[in-house]
């Protein structure tokens, strides 16, 4: 039950933190410095990124109508119209934008987890980005954006921010959804359409890490083992569902800058933590 217990603390985690721009990964890692789960090493370090399939769950089921390439009702269909040309575009331009993390990720994944998966890098990921993300807000205000509507990104604008996502595939503390936002901000992109953009990044990102993390660590779960992981997906998705809710309404009359102050402290706070031994 205590297990139980700490994936419910996990699940809460990775659903506010996945998609607020203050990096899942690195506030799972020091939760996991207070919390430990009594778990293999090879199960932690799956758990930690097949829970966040409950939270790209909850993207598909909210955005649905808008990344469903086919449109199913009955007048698309008398109308022979059920295909949606312009959601196979939004696909393309996607999977364009993971072709950096995924090639990087498939090859040294490995390395990346056994280098920069500390208490310190994921300090100085935080307190990077977020003057990143005070400095970029500072120079973008009063300007407007260049790309205000999801059908106005091209190919090229794409592949720049899957190169900010290649920084947090790289770097955990980054945060995805923090790298891409930025990147789309940096480039022009509205805060909402980098926001959406960055929601549906997510899907084939994750999944993909998922099934890699799955392959690599087998089929073989006990019954602990699948309760704890359903459980952290479960929470993972249903908070999830309201932390999306809240950043979009929340960006539509405000910057990003509050998130850029709170990854500095955390980050000063970590450094803090570490030297003074709390954290390893």
């Amino acid at each position: 039950m205590l297990e139980i217990i700490k994936a419910i603390l996990f699940g809460i985690v990775e659903g506010i933190t996945e998609w607020l721009p203050v990096s899942s990964t690195g506030h799972m890692i020091l939760l996991n410095e207070f919390v430990k789960m009594n778990v293999s090493e090879d199960f932690w370090e799956m758990f930690l990124v097949v829970i966040q399939l409950g939270a790209i769950l909850a993207v598909v089921i909210l955005f649905w109508n808008k990344i469903f390439p086919f449109d199913l009702s009955k007048k698309a269909i008398s109308e022979h119209k059920v295909n949606r040309p312009d959601v196979w575009m939004l696909w393309a331009k996607i999977l364009v934008a993971c072709v950096p993390a995924a090639v990087v990720g498939i090859l040294f994944d490995d390395v990346f987890d056994a280098l920069f998966y500390n208490g310190t890098c994921v300090a100085i990921a935080l307190i990077v980005f977020g003057i990143g993300f005070i400095l970029i807000e500072n120079h973008n205000k009063g300007k407007e954006a260049k790309i205000t509507e999801l059908s106005q990104i091209d190919f090229k604008t794409a592949l720049l921010i899957g190169v900010f996502q290649l920084i947090a595939a790289i770097f955990p503390g980054t945060s995805r959804s923090g790298a891409t936002i930025l990147g789309g901000l940096l480039i022009g992109v509205s805060r909402t359409v980098a926001a959406e953009f960055t929601f549906f990044l997510a899907i084939p990102v994750m999944f993909g890490a998922s099934l890699l993390k799955i392959v690599k660590f087998g089929i073989s779960f006990s019954g602990m083992e699948m309760a704890i992981l359903l459980v952290g997906m479960v929470v993972a998705f249903v908070v999830s569902i309201i932390v999306i809710k809240f950043l979009l309404g929340y960006i539509r009359k405000n910057d990003f800058k509050v998130f850029g102050w709170y990854r500095i402290i955390l980050g000063i706070l970590v450094i803090i933590a570490t030297i003074t031994g709390i954290i390893g």
